[in-house]
């Protein structure tokens, strides 16, 4: 039967909501605490399964709902927009709070039943207390780690130092926090994906270097007393703010706090084509939609450039180097550390801010030396890509766009990604990123953002586009730091050991797979979950193995199946093979498994 073309148009594009652009803004604790709960519970299913597949520790599948059903509700129109009257966000907060708690307990539970399973060398010192670090993103991470450590009353506490399983010294650094525990840094190399890796904690000799400060909370000053006046630095005699690792030169303006450059020590490039990482302030009002809108002529009205009132500078060893400055913006405070870590080549922007201002949007603006036609933005379970300039009426609307974890601007052969914790809203041209940071709506809630808000986003540079850079991953890092468990001594040949120092659970073996659950069954509790997408639009060839006695036979099709969202089988996938399967782009892909009986 011939069917004639239809007369109606066809829409090709995402469904654009042109008066929902401050949604992606506004009440920023709601996306802070949802992005914190989502990261939670995946840890807290993904470790607890391997907790229950290693012990036969019981799963506990009506605590994870609930606090899963929290944050679903949470998520509906108008709560994570914040655009809700202040007596909602009273009961969100408070279910926030709860499955919070719950992710917490399951997460650190799990992670320390695992730990209790390991068995460690010999000590190098008698004194030696066994830490484990685990991994739960599906490729290997090396990293800075800090963990604290409580200095149990004691009116001083110990040096301390990291030893390798070997017995080796791992370069470590320790810091006397006010609240009387000991902060301490080590690099952590080669953390297996779904996996851990053992060290070795042992008080120190006293020539250990270790900072003495009065390191302040979250909430309290990040340069701390060694904050330098503007005053104090004069045109002729100023201090020059420096970062370098082995892979960026980083240099900060000490008059205005921005960045002055960034350059690419492997492709020997500068990336900014302008001062970086302005806080670029401007009126936002006139909206009758206040909570949900941004003014469309905001452009027009600047106002005053961020004034810097301290700059002050912080290194630990090769681990890791920091800048502080601390900016105003009318009544409102900006205290930001940029720090360059040891093997990382993103700039990390943690900031602090109090915020106490009304109808004003702040952004932090990365103008670029490439050019490019299009923006690419992380959406659930993909990417779109944005144009950086209208080119049809269509577009002429999107001049505030929405993105989960990061943004990307590359010309094909080089290119530069913003990354983010919880900040959503950007906006493109052809040679600059901006993300929005702040903005002071008044209704219906009142007081939706004045206070103090903690936040971290980065900049990664990096060769070709963002596929091929690997941007996906680290905006999962950092979202996803490493996990550290402290053990106490261990008792000698304890007969329920059964780990190695240093394992892996599950090896994934796909450059564009990121596993997002493994988790119980929801209707078939001797069954597993194992969930992932495809992040590059490019089909994935997934292989892999697990140590969990979980059963991937491919010439026995009761072992596992290939499943829909409700865990329903596909019937189309039955002949694939679990070891090794192709997965279609941006397809999410479910398995379900069987565990191995002795």
């Amino acid at each position: 039967m011939f069917i004639p073309p239809s007369p109606l148009p066809t829409w090709n594009d995402e469904l654009y909501l042109e008066f929902h652009r401050g949604c992606y803004t506004t009440h920023a604790d709601q996306k802070q605490q949802n992005r914190q709960c989502e990261r939670l519970l995946y840890e807290a299913e993904l470790f607890t399964s391997i907790a229950a597949l290693l012990t036969q520790t019981p799963y506990p599948k009506a605590s994870l709902e609930r606090a899963w059903k929290q944050i679903l509700f949470n998520q509906f129109h108008d709560i994570l927009p914040g655009s809700a009257i202040p007596e909602v966000y009273e009961d969100a907060n408070r279910a926030w709070q709860e499955a919070r708690q719950v992710g917490d307990r399951i997460r650190d539970a799990a992670l320390r039943t695992i730990a209790c399973q390991i068995i460690f060398p010999a000590p190098p010192y008698p004194d030696a207390k066994p830490i484990v670090v685990f991994n739960a993103l599906n490729w290997e991470r090396s990293a800075v780690v800090t963990l604290q450590i409580p200095c149990d009353g004691e009116p001083s506490s110990p040096n301390w130092q990291i030893y390798s399983l070997e017995g080796d010294t791992i370069e470590t650094h320790c810091r006397t926090e006010a609240n009387r525990h000991d902060s301490l840094s080590f690099w952590a190399e080669q953390i297996p994906a779904i996996g851990y890796h053992g060290f070795w904690l042992c008080p120190s000799s006293p020539n250990l270097r270790k900072t003495q400060s009065q390191s302040p909370s979250a909430l309290e000053d990040l340069g701390g007393e060694k904050d330098l006046c503007i005053a104090d630095l004069h045109p002729d005699s100023s201090p020059k703010f420096t970062l370098e690792n082995e892979f960026l030169a980083v240099t900060i303006n000490p008059a205005t706090g921005d960045l002055s450059n960034i350059f690419d020590k492997i492709q020997q490039r500068e990336i900014l084509r302008d001062a970086g990482n302005q806080l670029q302030a401007f009126q936002d009002h006139g909206q009758y939609w206040d909570a949900w809108n941004i003014d469309p002529n905001y452009a027009q009205f600047p106002l005053a450039p961020a004034q810097l009132k301290a700059i002050s500078a912080d290194r630990l060893g090769t681990l890791e180097t920091q800048i502080h400055v601390t900016r105003s913006i009318g009544q409102s405070t900006f205290k930001q550390s940029y720090r360059l870590q040891k093997g990382s080549p993103v700039l990390q922007i943690v900031t602090i801010a109090d915020w106490q201002e009304q109808h004003i949007l702040v952004k932090a603006a990365f103008p670029l030396h490439l050019e490019a036609d299009y923006a690419s933005y992380e959406m659930p379970y993909g990417a779109i890509e944005r144009p950086t300039q209208s080119q049809h009426d269509r577009d002429k609307a999107k001049w505030e766009v929405p993105a989960l974890q990061w943004a990307d601007l590359s010309d094909g052969h080089y290119g530069v990604s913003i990354l983010s914790d919880y900040k959503h809203g950007y906006d493109s041209q052809p040679n600059q990123l901006r993300l929005t940071l702040l903005r002071g709506s008044e209704w219906p809630d009142p007081m939706a953002d004045y206070r103090s808000h903690l936040f971290t986003y980065a900049i990664y540079p990096h060769r070709g586009n963002w596929q091929t850079a690997q941007t996906v991953r680290r905006a999962y890092e950092l979202n996803h730091p490493l996990q550290v468990v402290m053990l106490k001594t261990q008792e000698p040949d304890a007969p329920h050991l059964t780990l190695p120092p240093i394992g892996q659970f599950l090896n994934l073996h796909a450059e564009n797979w990121i596993l997002t659950a493994f988790k119980q069954a929801e209707d078939h509790p001797e069954q597993w979950v194992l969930r992932g997408y495809e992040c590059h639009g490019q089909t994935a060839k997934l292989s892999w193995q697990n140590s969990l006695g979980l059963l991937t036979d491919s010439l026995d099709s009761t072992t596992w199946r290939s499943t829909n969202l409700l865990e329903q089988p596909n019937v189309d996938d039955r002949a694939n093979n679990p070891e090794e399967t192709a997965i279609e782009p941006w397809r999410i892909a479910t398995f379900l498994l069987n565990q191995r009986h002795s």
